[in-house]
């Protein structure tokens, strides 16, 4: 589906004509590893329709911006994925499992600083307001993990702090990428407001149905573990909700699966998820995520442009938010 977006052939093509020195080959191996794995590349496609929804319709002199996007991004899939054990990423062995941490360490560091070399490659006037909002993006999206890491060493969370931690490590590079597009264009301060708004809401959206798959998704279509929040005791909306609403006997259960030592993985994930039935967390996790949908869609709708070019926008967001269960 994503493959055929115009929009992510521009990218594709534009990250596939990169040259990464042959050598040292543990530092660009893994490189062209994490970005021949071809993700849907959601986030540089976001530069790219902004960009052209607020008029900007020369697309080859976004795509550098769109590019640093997608290097930064998958710079912090490398570190995110070592700090979780994470044993697949879209299918395939993540950069650590591959090779090791120190390789996947240094590789992902390499790959931030093209992500500053493709941003160098922007319309000169427009650099320093780009750089202004990546770096303020890429500072909050490392506010965001450690936010993640602090919940682990904690008994609970409370839902609007999960909510702002997703916030910050997923959702701001949406709004981001959708706000240096504008930037791209042009737009105005205002207008650059309300996009990047919708992308952040949109992106709470996506991360809320992102807790969902882990759990209730098809492996072969989500790309990664299912039920690994599940196995590392993962704070999410679901686990949240889980621990406020169980009592007694039901709290004792949440309690005794919480980081569980003698039990196989399938019967944690099992139990844990008869837990979420008896609360009816799945369909709690859907009305958040609606809430936010909402909200997303509000922000694009009062983008006072014409409704023609909105809707390339409206329409992706809709295919993001009925991803496959």
């Amino acid at each position: 589906m994503f493959e055929q977006n115009p929009y992510s052939k521009l990218i594709s093509s534009y990250i596939q004509r990169a040259e990464f020195p042959a050598d040292p080959a543990d530092l660009y191996d893994p490189i062209r590893y994490i970005l021949s794995l071809a993700g849907k590349r959601i986030r540089p496609m976001l530069v790219l329709m902004s960009s052209n929804m607020f008029g900007f319709k020369d697309l080859e002199l976004s795509l550098p911006a769109s590019a640093a996007i997608e290097y930064f991004h998958n710079f912090s899939l490398i570190h995110d994925d070592i700090m979780d054990k994470a044993p697949l990423r879209r299918g395939k062995d993540t950069v650590h499992q591959k090779w090791n941490d120190n390789v996947a360490i240094l590789s992902g560091d390499a790959l931030l600083v093209k992500a500053y070399q493709e941003l160098g490659k922007s319309p000169a006037d427009k650099i320093p307001a780009l750089l202004e909002v990546f770096n303020k993006v890429a500072l909050e999206v490392c506010e965001g993990q450690q936010m993640d890491m602090d919940f682990e060493k904690r008994s609970s969370v409370r839902e609007e702090e999960y909510i702002q931690m997703i916030k910050l490590k997923t959702s701001v590079l949406l709004g981001g990428a959708l706000q240096m597009g504008a930037i791209l264009a042009s737009a105005s301060k205002e207008q650059q407001q309300k996009i990047y708004d919708f992308g952040v809401n949109l992106g709470i959206a996506f991360q809320l149905q992102d807790d969902y798959l882990d759990v209730y998704g098809d492996p072969s279509s989500f790309g990664k573990q299912v039920g690994g929040d599940i196995l590392s005791d993962k704070k999410t909306i679901l686990h949240i909700r889980t621990q406020h609403l169980s009592e007694g006997a039901d709290l004792l259960e949440f309690n005794d699966l919480v980081s569980a030592q003698e039990i196989t993985k399938e019967e944690k994930v099992g139990r844990m998820k008869n837990l979420y039935a008896k609360y009816n967390i799945d369909q709690y996790a859907e009305e958040v995520k609606q809430r936010y949908m909402h909200l997303a869609y509000a922000q694009l709708e009062s983008l006072d442009i014409d409704p023609e070019s909105k809707q390339e926008m409206f329409v992706l967001a809709d295919i993001l938010m009925h991803r496959a269960k």
